[in-house]
């Protein structure tokens, strides 16, 4: 429900500004580098992942692990199941430069993305800035690509209820950590990578293990 209501905002200020946002299906500009998913969000895109033929699988899955593993070389301490939050947050970048232009493994020959209903929430939200109805603007940035002669920051029919779709977003996720390991975190991150080999009795141990170091 929650990535319906983000995919209606979206479509709905396509619908009112066509001449300003080209974002659409097929088209990867921000399809690059690494950054950090949800378990939540891995999960369901694991369920669209898991929809793919066993070929596209297979190979799909040896490209992660392969990705995932030179990762491990930049940082020793990340490891399988590859959670970022097993190291310190001011250890991630190291982990996802801005520089790196690296295609998501995601994507297919023509540039669509393979599991396109399943992607992550930050992949639905990137091309506009993220304003609250409130007016507080929770991320000011939007591809290049849009808006080239407006600033969006002043369409006030680009806000959404983002506040309390995020805090919606969090008890979700908690949830589902709590469903896992009868315990509360409000945050485990990983790489879409990781979300492409996840196993859930590997990552529930990994969880625990945060919770302890955690307390």
């Amino acid at each position: 429900m929650l990535l319906g209501e983000v995919d209606a905002w979206f479509t709905r200020c396509l619908a009112q500004h066509p001449e300003l946002i080209s974002c659409s299906n097929g088209c990867s500009a921000c399809c690059r580098g690494l950054f950090d998913i949800t378990l939540l969000d891995a999960f369901y895109l694991k369920r669209g992942f898991d929809k793919l033929t066993e070929p596209i699988k297979n190979d799909l899955q040896s490209r992660a692990t392969r990705r995932l593993e030179q990762l491990s070389l930049v940082n020793p301490s990340f490891v399988e199941p590859w959670l970022l939050n097993a190291i310190p947050e001011d250890e991630w970048d190291a982990l996802m430069p801005e520089e790196d232009e690296t295609p998501c493994l995601l994507l297919s020959e023509t540039g669509g993305c393979l599991v396109y209903d399943h992607r992550p929430m930050t992949c639905r939200l990137n091309g506009i800035p993220l304003i609250d109805v409130s007016g507080e603007e929770l991320f000011d940035e939007w591809c290049t690509l849009n808006f080239t002669r407006d600033d969006p920051r002043l369409l006030s029919d680009l806000r959404f209820g983002f506040t309390e779709l995020f805090s919606r977003e969090l008890l979700l996720f908690q949830e589902l950590v709590y469903s896992l390991t009868g315990s509360i975190r409000n945050e485990v991150d990983l790489f879409i990578p990781a979300a492409m080999v996840i196993d859930c009795d590997k990552i529930t141990a990994a969880i625990d293990e945060l919770n302890t170091d955690y307390r």
